[in-house]
């Protein structure tokens, strides 16, 4: 590393570009030609065109501007970056450079470019820094994850707090102004964006003894992020508050809001609910980025025969379809995807949904609002006044709306529902606990999808590994044969050490057959409907499980966890970064 340094561009390259990727056989001599004409026209530099372009990968080009240049080319996946390097240059410097520093080895700063030629970016680093520089190369995408994922807006906190601190804010009133003031608003706009930066799910604003306990949810787990001074124990949650247009000087009861912020070029949803502790009012953001794309069902992870029987399904002219499990099991995601599968110009769908968490264009909506005394129930009741094709219910919670939604099945109309229920079997007791005789169940149910999340092993820390006594036991409880390699992710900066990057969908999937109808109008037990849908080859949610491990993408802990223990599962978010290796979903 030592010789490819500071005065790096000074060294002339062996080779220029477009010969090292002819050399590598990364390129044909047409498409090289006709990015170095485009590289005369815009006077663009000829990697950015070849990347741009779609000519090369960002991979590929990153390992020919290695060779080119005789820089060492650092996977940040497999490298930690060092806080006491990561100090030395601040963040406005890495992003304005795309480059990290990574490590101190003897007097010399291991800074991470996606241009190592950039000698003002060399110079700036040094001085900064006040040490020599070793530039290495990395992936510009790597790069720009490494600082979302490393810097934190702590330096920027503490100055804002600095700004409130002379105020003891625990004592001072409320005022409108206060909560108003330009370091309580722009602390919380720091913490809105490192949480969408990094992908959060939610903020966790906690009260505790002797501190603020701020957490993010990412991945389904909860992280330590900041841990900020009690005297805005109050001031915090109150600014929250007045967004969402809640009752700030009521400190005493739960409430509940959302308001909408733009994070960058993202618009973010947030809805807000409070409770009091023994140590005040903590807070919970759910964040929702309308920005990312709705899922399809391919994208779900339903298994090939289940995604064909759940087609199948949908395509029912009338008749009740109803997707079950806890709160964040991902229901709402599956209920989007199932009517953008529905959706046509010639068909009248409509909703009726507590929140409306994404807008269709051609599908009529509507939020319950209680204190317009907009219910599921008469929402349901207002809507099958509208001569619908198709209804998607977000929730049976109640007799009414149970018994107005097994009507409408009955009258010609294809309903979609949520329920809280652990497994598909349960759902049909639900209902039943819910007030629904069983022949009605068993005569408007076309089926029910049950569902968990698990988290899906990392792509970029991957690594085979034996697997204890107990794994291969519960492993082999469901597939008859161990598979030749058991799969962990070993935790790297992309995933935040955690060895898990985004989430995907296990599935259990009941299909109202005539004998399990039949078996539900006698009083049969769960026990022996659940063996009946065996019989019928219904694939229970820790088989499909384990079929993904089977594939590599998750472990059997995972599916242990989601599928085993009632309500141990959390929502997710969409997109499909990595082939499914690092998606995200949205709920």
């Amino acid at each position: 590393m030592e010789r490819h340094q500071e005065n790096i561009a000074n060294e002339a390259p062996v080779r220029n570009l477009g010969e090292v990727l002819l050399g590598l056989s990364m390129i044909t001599s047409e498409r090289l030609q006709y990015a170095q004409d485009l590289e005369h026209q815009t006077g663009k530099r000829l990697c950015d065109i070849l990347v741009e372009q779609e000519l090369v990968s960002p991979q590929d080009m990153a390992t020919a501007r290695s060779i080119q240049l005789k820089v060492p080319l650092i996977d940040l996946s497999k490298h930690m970056i060092q806080p006491n390097a990561l100090k030395l240059i601040p963040q406005e410097t890495a992003r304005k450079y795309n480059l990290i520093p990574l490590d101190i080895i003897g007097d010399s700063l291991i800074v991470v470019m996606s241009d190592p030629e950039d000698l003002l970016a060399i110079e700036e680093a040094k001085s900064q820094s006040k040490m020599g520089v070793q530039a290495a190369l990395g992936i510009p995408s790597d790069i720009n994850r490494a600082i979302d994922v490393n810097y934190r807006p702590s330096a920027e906190i503490e100055k804002q707090l600095d700004k409130l601190l002379p105020l003891d804010t625990k004592e001072v009133e409320l005022t409108p102004e206060l909560i108003s003031s330009a370091p309580i608003v722009q602390i919380l706009d720091l913490l809105l964006a490192q949480a969408v930066r990094l992908k959060a799910s939610d903020i966790d604003i906690e009260p505790q003894k002797d501190k603020l306990r701020i957490r993010f949810r990412i991945d389904s787990v909860m992280h330590d992020m900041f841990s900020l001074p009690l005297s805005i124990n109050k001031l915090l949650p109150a600014r929250v508050k007045a967004h969402a247009g809640m009752n700030i000087a009521d400190q005493r009861r739960p409430q509940d809001g959302q308001f909408s912020v733009k994070v960058g070029v993202r618009d973010v949803d947030i809805r807000v609910a409070t409770m009091v502790t023994v140590y005040g009012e903590t807070v919970t953001l759910r964040i929702m980025d309308k920005s990312l794309p709705l899922l399809s069902l391919t994208q779900l992870g339903f298994s090939a025969d289940a995604l064909k029987k759940y087609q199948a399904m949908l395509k029912s002219p009338q008749g009740m379809i109803l997707v079950g499990g806890p709160t964040g099991s991902g229901k709402t995601t599956t209920l989007y995807a199932s009517i953008n599968e529905l959706n046509r110009k010639e068909r009248n769908i409509m909703t009726i949904e507590d929140p409306i968490e994404y807008r269709f264009a051609d599908v009529k909506q509507t939020q319950v609002n209680p204190k317009a005394g907009l219910t599921f129930s008469n929402g349901l009741r207002a809507l099958l006044r509208h001569d619908p094709d198709i209804i998607m219910v977000g929730e049976i919670r109640d007799n009414e709306t149970a018994a107005i939604a097994v009507q409408g099945a009955l009258t010609g109309h294809l309903m979609l529902s949520s329920i809280h229920a652990n497994d598909a079997i349960g759902a049909l007791f639900r209902l039943k606990d819910l007030g629904i005789e069983p022949y009605l169940i068993a005569s408007t149910l076309a089926g029910v999808v049950a569902q968990r999340m698990v988290r899906l092993i990392c792509t970029r820390c991957r690594v085979p590994y034996q697997p204890s006594a107990k794994e291969r036991a519960v492993y082999l409880d469901e597939i008859e044969q161990l598979p030749i390699n058991f799969y962990k992710g070993e935790g790297c900066n992309l995933c935040t050490n955690t060895g898990y990057g985004g989430r995907t969908g296990i599935f259990e999937l009941l299909i109202m057959s005539e004998r399990i109808g039949k078996m539900l109008t006698g009083n049969a037990s769960y026990d022996d409907i659940r063996k009946q849908a065996l019989k019928e080859e219904m694939a229970t949610l820790k088989h499909d499980g384990m079929l993904k491990v089977k594939e590599g993408i998750t472990t059997v802990d995972e599916v242990v966890q989601a599928a085993l223990t009632p309500g141990a599962t959390i929502s997710f978010f969409a997109g499909t970064a990595g082939q499914m290796g690092n998606a995200e979903v949205i709920l």
